[in-house]
């Protein structure tokens, strides 16, 4: 049996082993389980727009009422959302049903801790035998230990005011400023065109009509084509484009071009050290960062800790390290003094705040980093053996890399919630890059794809 949590949570096409309905039902009767011992208190269930969303939210639900723990149902709200509703509301846990990026038909689950963390990949571990082992267990609580299943309907309303108090100073104005708002029809879309108006901005809203089968679908994060389209043809002043269920947000300047995510590390960087919120002045991103950013962080006399691909690797660095700021190129940002996880509406607020505090444009703020040619190319593979056991394309890489120097670098890794390869190449010229990262990924797909 394969393990159940990936990179970022369970994740797999709808009704196919784990997102079943019977083995959602065992997830939530584990979960309840595994939180028992938290006191009295609910666990929250959030979820995206997905079509299978309400099927999952009520065998989650009828999962954790079974294990003896009251569940408030939060409706459709931003993953953000439902790490904030757990520290407002005290909760034991909180849920959130959602495959992010992926299409609809895919979906998934999330699982923040008691004080809106996701869990560490130790208690992802344990967690898991609890759910296998309620699998098989067909001990319940009695019925007077039943949980009670109710909605808790506030709860949008509320991570929307958080999100208004964290921007609100004297200072943070947008009246004038407009934007572009690509809500990927997803969660964002009960949100962040909101959050912005009420400071003032002129909002233009795409793809914010959910109606459980558009959720990513030809826009977004993962498609920003069109919001960079409409920053350029409306003369707005930025773009941002959110996931499905907006943990993280893909920014577009003034003249359509889009930034990366370790773009917009590097500006916040210099904006926090300069404004003296960069504490113990350490910045924390993953291996996938482009080397451009650790030349920009060197420049600006920042260290730089290097953590593990996935969100939750990231703010494990930055506890560590005692970070206020870090995040994934694929626009995952934390700010650790604001919340406790990604947060794309939270992260647009921030660049936001920069621009208008300093009266720059975009494309100006950009030029702080710059980026090293980069390319990456994902490798449908059947298995995923360690990449040292594949001869030739462990051969490969070590050409590749003798060939590259302290010029570049090669990262090969397997995707977390899906099976892929990902080939990462960076180097000096972009037609090296891509020769080199082909000819790894030409060796990957004869080994395993």
């Amino acid at each position: 049996m394969p393990e159940l949590f990936g990179t970022d949570g369970i994740r797999n096409a709808v009704n196919e082993y784990p997102m079943t309905a019977e083995m959602v039902l065992s997830i939530g009767k584990g979960i309840g389980r595994f939180f028992a011992g938290s006191g009295p208190s609910p666990i929250v269930i959030g979820k995206d727009t997905r079509l299978s969303g309400d099927l999952f939210e009520h065998a989650l639900a009828a999962g954790v009422s079974a294990s003896g723990t009251d569940v408030l149902l939060l409706g459709v709200i931003p993953t953000p959302g439902v790490a904030h509703a757990v520290r407002l509301l005290q909760a034991k846990a909180g849920i959130v049903i959602s495959a992010s990026h992926n299409p609809w038909t895919d979906n998934g689950i999330k699982v923040f801790d008691p004080a809106g963390f996701k869990l560490s990949r130790s208690a992802e571990q344990v967690l898991e035998q609890v759910i296998l082992g309620a699998e098989t267990s067909q001990k319940y609580p009695t019925s007077s230990q039943s949980g009670r299943i109710r909605f808790h309907h506030d709860t949008c309303a509320n991570y929307r005011d958080f999100l208004i108090r964290t921007a609100s100073d004297d200072q943070f104005s947008l009246k004038g400023v407009r934007m572009v708002v690509d809500c990927a029809n997803g969660a964002t879309a009960l949100v962040a065109p909101d959050v912005f108006r009420r400071h003032g901005a002129s909002v233009a809203v795409l793809s914010a009509s959910p109606d459980g089968r558009n959720i990513n679908e030809g826009c977004g994060s993962e498609q920003p084509a069109a919001m960079a389209a409409s920053v350029q043809k409306t003369g707005a002043a930025v773009g941002f484009a959110f996931d499905g269920d907006g943990d993280r947000v893909v920014i577009c300047d003034e003249t359509g071009a889009v930034l990366t995510g370790d773009q917009v590390v590097a500006i916040c960087a210099r904006h926090f050290k300069n404004s003296g919120r960069l504490q113990k002045n350490v910045v924390v991103t993953t291996v996938m960062s482009n080397m451009g950013l650790r030349s920009a962080l060197k420049k600006m006399d920042i260290r730089h800790v290097a953590a593990g691909v996935g969100d939750r690797h990231v703010v494990e660095a930055m506890k560590n390290a005692g970070a206020v700021l870090g995040g994934e190129d694929s626009g995952h940002i934390v700010f650790l003094d604001r919340h406790s996880t990604g947060d794309g509406i939270l992260s647009a607020i921030e660049i936001l705040n920069i621009m208008t505090s300093e009266n720059r444009p975009l494309s100006e703020l950009k030029q702080i980093m710059t980026i090293f040619p980069q390319v990456m190319i994902n490798v449908r593979v059947k298995t995923k053996p360690a990449i040292e056991s594949l001869s030739g394309v462990n051969q490969m890489i070590q050409s590749i890399e003798s060939r590259l120097g302290r010029d570049g670098r090669v990262l090969v890794r397997y995707s977390g919630t899906q099976p892929m390869c990902r080939v990462m190449v960076e180097g000096p010229t972009l037609s090296q890059v891509q020769l080199f990262c082909q000819t790894i990924a030409d060796a990957v797909r004869s080994a395993i794809g």
